[in-house]
């Protein structure tokens, strides 16, 4: 159930200004907390996510384990976790096994790790963010944001999907959704952002999540509308209204162009 608290705002606060995305300084209305259960052999690490935990407004922790063999069977318990901070190498059983044997509808996973290399695993399976160590408070917050962006209820943002194949020629694609297959018309789409393993795709009514990178669905694109103008961002060019201070507005909504992609952009704009 939500519940309404006044945040103070005192000057100069560093987490406060850390936090600032996720949260209002003013009495609000807040979502009901994500409750969190943490799981790393490592007892400094696992401090280090307790207290990020506790001082992040909208989080509850449930537990803090040592390894995920002891997580399994919380998964069972009540209340079950809304989020799962896991490190990916545990004794007996990894972060990244466990993934794989999550039950359905899953919690969602950030994952956490002293080894890059492993992010090309991690973002294989349907897992939010992975973070790096040593832990970095407003990464962390950055991760907790996107955690909440793919938990919004509908209509703002459609359940998970996975892409149908379309063929070359169509100016539509059909995207897999609580059991039924939608129709996106490609015109209708104003931009696509990219997270982690997901896509986010946006159209003036509402958002589809699907199950797709941000490589893949530009493939699948019309050359002619769309076009990528930032590592995160694909653009229908049709929707563009303006440019300025290297940014895209699309209706509502904005939207950066990175410096490798504004030539591109720009003489894609003046063959339009």
């Amino acid at each position: 159930m939500g519940y309404s608290q006044t945040v103070p705002c005192p000057a100069g606060s560093l987490w406060l200004d850390l936090s600032s995305r996720l949260y209002s300084c003013t009495a609000m209305s807040a979502p009901a907390p994500l409750r969190c259960i943490i799981a790393d052999d490592n007892a400094i690490n696992r401090l280090t996510l307790e207290q990020f935990v506790r001082i992040t407004e909208g989080l509850e922790l449930l537990a803090s384990l040592p390894d995920a063999v002891q997580l399994v069977p919380r998964l069972e318990q009540e209340p079950r976790p809304d989020l799962l901070l896991l490190d990916i190498e545990m004794p007996h059983l990894s972060g990244l096994e466990l993934v794989r044997l999550l039950p359905r509808p899953a919690p969602s996973v950030v994952l956490v790790t002293s080894h890059p290399q492993f992010a090309v695993d991690a973002f294989a399976l349907p897992v939010a963010d992975y973070l790096l160590k040593p832990l970095d408070y407003a990464r962390f917050l950055q991760a907790v944001a996107r955690v909440r962006e793919q938990r919004r209820p509908q209509p703002e943002a459609e359940a998970a999907g996975e892409l149908q194949p379309a063929a070359p020629n169509d100016q539509h694609l059909f995207i897999k959704t609580n059991n039924k297959l939608v129709r996106l018309n490609f015109a209708d789409v104003l931009y696509i952002e990219a997270m982690s393993a997901y896509s986010t795709i946006v159209t003036a009514s509402r958002k589809h999540i699907v199950l797709s990178t941000l490589k893949a669905l530009e493939e699948r694109l019309p050359f002619t509308n769309f076009l990528r103008v930032h590592r995160s961002y694909i653009v229908n060019l049709h929707q563009v209204d303006s440019l300025a201070d290297s940014h895209l507005q699309l209706g509502s909504y904005e939207v950066p162009v990175g410096k490798s992609y504004e030539a591109a952009l720009f003489g894609r704009m003046k063959s339009l």
